[in-house]
């Protein structure tokens, strides 16, 4: 079993301090280490997240998602969803919060963390299996220079504006007016 605390710990080094919402995304990280046999750490595991709270950082700590590596999608979506796939496996996992665990009103923040901490994620998340339908593996696209700034833009992300080819900012500061 993973300790809660040790991985508190490493998360606070990532995330720079404590608090309730990256233990929320310690417990979630803590489900996946402890159903390693379902979903190993490395690029075959993608987290598809519906915030971007301190939880999320706790998955990046821990269990290796990062926008880098094209496996951690982000979704502003303002909800502590968080879907698991492991690509190897074909598996999924949707854990989501039940409600406001232990309320800011009636707690304080270390009552709150303190009582987070000591949670089993089975009391304060719904865990389920979901159908296998993951997000495509990240693109690697060539880099286009914006005509306007000079920067290298992903290609994708390239617009046309009078016969050039600008970079998003730029697009949206020409045609501004």
């Amino acid at each position: 079993m993973v300790e809660t605390k040790e991985l508190m710990e490493e998360a606070v080094k990532f995330h720079g301090h404590t608090c309730p919402g990256l233990a929320l995304g310690v417990l979630v990280s803590k489900y996946i280490l402890e159903h390693g046999h379902d979903f190993s750490i490395d690029e075959e595991l993608v987290a598809v997240v519906e915030n971007d709270n301190c939880s999320v950082d706790a998955l990046q700590a821990l269990l290796g998602t990062t926008f880098g590596k094209g496996n951690l999608i982000y979704r502003d979506y303002g909800k502590n969803n968080y879907t698991f796939y492991n690509r190897d496996k074909k598996k999924a996992v949707k854990i989501s919060l039940k409600g406001e665990p232990y309320s800011h009103e009636e707690y304080t923040r270390e009552e709150r963390l303190k009582m987070l901490l000591e949670s089993d994620p089975n009391e304060i998340f719904n865990i389920k299996e979901v159908a296998f339908d993951p997000p495509e593996h990240a693109k690697i696209h060539e880099s286009i220079i914006c005509d306007e700034c000079g920067d290298p833009t992903m290609s994708t992300r390239v617009r046309e504006f009078k016969g050039m080819q600008i970079c998003i900012p730029c697009y949206q500061k020409l045609t501004k007016n």
